[in-house]
Order: C-alpha cells, then sequence, then structure tokens
C-alpha cells in the first residue's frame, strides 16, 4: 500500500539525497568540536588515577569531565581522520584511521559490559589502551596521551 505524504500525496517517501546525509554528518561534527573546545579551553589541570594506580596528569578533555562519544566516526574526527570501518557486529564495531604522524584502532561497544570483557580478552596480549565509556582506542603507546587530550578518557595498561 502506497504511503500518504504530508502533503497529501500518495508514493514512498523518497530518500534523503546523500549530501544533506554528509551535511548533516559534518554539522553534527562541527558542533561536537565547538562544544570540545569551549570545554577545553575553560578547564584547568589536575590529577586522576588510571586503572594502573600510577597517577598521571588529566587532559584538558578529563578535567572538564568531557569524554568522546562511543561512535567511531566522531571519535576519528576528534582524533583529526576520517574512520575506515573493519567490523560491523552486534557486540561491537571496529574502524582504524590515520594521521600523518598517527595511526589508531577504534573499537565501540553498545554495552559497557561487553567492553570490559574486550578488555579482559586483551589483557593476555597486553599493551595501553585509551579506554572511555563504550569505547578503546589502540595507538602507540606514546601517542595515547595526545589522543586523551582530545578524547578524554582513561590510558589503561592491560598485563
Amino acid at each position: 500500500m502506497p504511503q500518504q505524504s504530508q502533503r497529501g500525496q500518495t508514493g514512498p517517501t523518497p530518500p534523503t539525497p546523500p549530501t544533506a546525509t554528509r551535511l548533516s554528518r559534518r554539522v553534527a561534527l562541527a558542533g561536537s568540536l565547538v562544544v570540545f573546545s569551549l570545554a577545553t579551553a575553560c578547564s584547568g589541570g589536575g590529577e586522576d588515577t588510571p586503572a594502573t594506580g600510577k597517577a598521571s596528569k588529566t587532559s584538558a578533555a578529563a578535567a572538564a569531565g568531557v569524554v568522546a562519544p562511543a561512535k567511531i566516526e566522531v571519535i576519528a574526527g576528534l582524533a583529526g581522520c576520517e574512520a575506515e570501518i573493519r567490523i560491523e557486529a552486534d557486540e561491537l564495531r571496529e574502524g582504524v584511521c590515520r594521521t600523518k604522524s598517527a595511526a589508531y584502532r577504534i573499537t565501540t561497544f553498545p554495552e559497557e559490559k561487553l567492553k570490559e570483557d574486550w578488555l579482559e580478552a586483551a589483557s593476555v596480549y597486553g599493551g595501553k589502551y585509551l579506554v572511555g565509556p563504550r569505547w578503546v582506542v589502540s595507538a602507540r603507546p606514546k601517542l595515547l596521551e595526545q589522543a586523551r587530550a582530545k578524547l578524554g578518557g582513561t590510558i589503561r595498561q592491560l598485563s
């Protein structure tokens, strides 16, 4: 049965043009970058204790309580790159992105428990990870602190 539009015409609802979708994504990303910039510009320093128990300097994002949302495309944009999605599954999404000086693997989870299960499984391999609510970023250890300043979260040492 054809759908009735609000103007009284019948027929299927036309799809949103791809350019409008891209534009709305860019507007959303730009909006989150503005909020992030304002929050980090007005924040102070401090210290916190990551899961390892070792104190580390708090980033401006973390000090302001700003943490990237669990969306690969937004996290990649905040890191300064465009994500290429590698895995789309019910329990996780994984993407990679590269800048001139860094490569990131971004993994997001629909539930916090799935993230913690993933981290527990990854502890067999050890290493450092940047961890936020329902997301994990992997990169060379020296780049994680830089990423943390942009994304918030905590650096965890797995062993």
